[in-house]
């Protein structure tokens, strides 16, 4: 596959673990699954997106897209594919880099709203766990988890949704329906129509490689 194509499918099974491992449908198993694939693409998506060739960071991102598929298919997912659907329906655009649009956002906001209304939620340690794995550092911070967010977006010249053609116009149009969505009965908590807009603004523009301070 080329590069953009690369990015985009990879993009979205790196979400995939991610949405799965935090889901309010999680259970041992499906952990297990996002874990392994988790660290694999941290490890190889980037490596394969600047080389096609590579064959042990494609064997990687195959193993790491699978492990999503069979998580996503028993935990669901939540609020990035719960837009990502949607969305799809409404725009012609590249589900996985839709998905890496909103990722960040949806990333912060979750976090925020499990610290308000349910902190003793397990997706919160998850969210910690998460930093780690992709970082590979067991003293990763969320902080830093959204940097390594940021910085693969960038390398990987992910759009914001306004490039993707989406207007603050077609917000309430955009909620309504992700509200309905499956995969949003995954997320981790619910989130009410204002945290839902904030998202999708949020992610309008690109992520700025390095800056947290829009979000955490």
């Amino acid at each position: 596959m080329p590069p953009a194509v690369t990015a985009s499918t990879g993009l979205d099974a790196l979400v995939q673990l991610l949405e799965a491992f935090v889901s309010s449908k999680a259970n041992p198993l499906t952990d297990g699954l996002c874990r392994e694939g988790l660290g694999k693409v941290a490890g190889a998506l980037h490596r394969a997106y600047l080389n096609g060739s590579d064959l042990e960071a494609r064997t990687d991102m195959a193993l790491g897209s699978l492990f999503g598929g069979l998580a996503l298919a028993n935990a669901g997912l939540g609020a990035v594919h719960g837009f990502a659907g949607p969305i799809g329906g409404m725009f012609e655009a590249p589900h996985g880099l839709v998905c890496a649009a909103l990722l960040p956002a949806v990333f912060t906001t979750n976090i925020k709203a499990l610290e308000a209304r349910a902190a003793e939620s397990p997706a919160l340690a998850k969210y910690r766990e998460v930093a780690a794995l992709v970082t590979g550092s067991a003293n990763a911070t969320l902080e830093d988890a959204l940097y390594w967010i940021n910085d693969m977006s960038t390398q990987m010249c992910v759009p914001g949704l306004q490039d993707l053609g989406i207007a603050e116009a077609d917000f309430p149009a955009i909620v309504e329906k992700a509200k309905r969505a499956s995969s949003m009965k995954g997320n981790p908590i619910p989130l009410t129509d204002g945290e839902l807009t904030q998202i999708l603004a949020d992610s309008l523009h690109a992520p700025i490689n390095g800056d947290t301070t829009l979000y955490l």
